[in-house]
């Protein structure tokens, strides 16, 4: 069997993005507020993290508007599920050779 850490994606290291990913892949889609406080960072460190994730395509934003106000919503992509249900299995994996 070929070592499960292999199969990890150097993309969800970051505990940010691990809790984006963990958000949008039990929601249909998540605004920025509702990110910055589920994951308890600032509106910097955040959009930092979404570039990273949208430029590899696990994330899809949508920008429009609540009236007025301009409303971001992030939601996950195809290859986004499939990349992170991928990293999980991996984790899960080595967790179990561990044990």
């Amino acid at each position: 069997m070929k070592n499960p850490i292999q199969h990890l994606n150097k993309i969800f290291d970051s505990r940010v993005r691990l809790g984006i990913m963990s958000a949008l892949v039990v929601n249909p889609s998540v605004n920025f507020n509702e990110l910055k406080e589920l994951i308890e960072v600032t509106d910097g460190n955040l959009a930092s993290h979404l570039k990273t994730l949208e430029e590899n395509g696990y994330v899809k934003v949508e920008k429009g508007f609540i009236g007025r106000k301009t409303n971001t919503t992030y939601k996950i992509t195809k290859a986004g599920e499939k990349a992170f249900k991928n990293h999980l299995d991996a984790l899960e994996k080595m967790i179990r050779s561990i044990s």
